[in-house]
C-alpha cells in the first residue's frame, strides 16, 4: 500500500531539471485546459502545441505519442487532486473535521470526471485488475481509510473504503450523468447523504 508520505502519482523524476519539468506542467496544464473547453477529442498532439505556442515536434519529444500525452495528462489530473487532499486547504486538504473532508473529497472527484470523464473511465478500464494493487488507487484508498476512522466507522475499514471509493468510479458517474440524467449536484448530494449514512452527519460549520 502506497502510504501518505510516498512520492505523488505523475512528479517528475528526480534527475529532471527543474526548467524541463516547468515546462512539461505548463504542457500540461495546457491540455487539462483543453480537455475541460472542448472535451477530450480536441486534444491533440497539433492543437496542444499551437495552444501552447510550441513546436509540434516539442510535445512529440515529451510525450512520445498521443496515448501517451492521455497518460501523462491523468497522472497530472490525479497529482492536482491529491496535493489538495493531502495538503490543500480545508475541508478537502487539514483541518476540517473527518466527515467534512470526506464529502469534500466525493465532490471535488466528481468534478473531476464531469470535466475529464473520458480520461478517468480510460484508465480504470484499462488497469482492469491492476487498478486495486497500484500505487494511485491506493493512496486513496489510504486517506479515505485515514478519515472514516477518524470519523468513527466501525468494522471492516479497508472493506469499508473500497465500498465508499467504488461510488465514485468514473463508469459509473458517467453513466449516472449521461444516461440516467443526474447531474453533478445530485450525485454529490447522494454521496454526502451516503457518508453521513456511514459515520454520521458532518458537524457545523463553525
Amino acid at each position: 500500500m502506497l502510504g501518505i508520505g510516498a512520492p505523488l502519482l505523475g512528479a517528475p523524476e528526480p534527475t529532471e531539471r527543474a526548467d524541463a519539468a516547468r515546462n512539461r506542467r505548463l504542457l500540461l496544464d495546457t491540455a487539462q485546459q483543453l480537455v475541460r473547453e472542448h472535451g477530450v477529442d480536441a486534444l491533440t498532439m497539433d492543437e496542444l502545441a499551437k495552444r501552447a505556442g510550441v513546436g509540434k515536434g516539442t510535445v512529440f519529444r515529451r510525450f512520445g505519442s498521443r496515448s501517451g500525452l492521455m497518460r501523462a495528462l491523468l497522472d497530472h489530473s490525479e497529482r492536482k487532486y491529491q496535493d489538495a487532499f493531502m495538503f490543500g486547504p480545508p475541508p478537502l486538504g487539514p483541518g476540517a473535521p473527518a466527515v467534512r473532508r470526506l464529502v469534500a473529497f466525493g465532490r471535488a472527484r466528481l468534478l473531476d470526471i464531469e470535466v475529464e470523464g473520458e480520461l478517468h473511465r480510460a484508465a480504470e478500464i484499462s488497469e482492469a485488475g491492476e487498478r486495486y494493487t497500484g500505487g494511485p488507487y491506493n493512496l486513496l484508498k489510504t486517506h479515505v481509510s485515514i478519515l472514516l476512522r477518524e470519523a468513527g466507522a466501525t468494522g471492516e475499514i479497508p472493506l469499508l473504503a473500497d465500498t465508499v471509493l467504488a461510488v465514485l468510479d468514473a463508469p459509473l458517474v458517467m453513466y449516472q450523468m449521461r444516461v440516467l440524467g443526474y447531474d453533478r449536484v445530485q450525485i454529490g448530494d447522494n454521496w454526502e447523504a451516503f457518508i453521513e449514512r456511514i459515520v454520521g452527519p458532518r458537524p457545523p460549520v463553525e
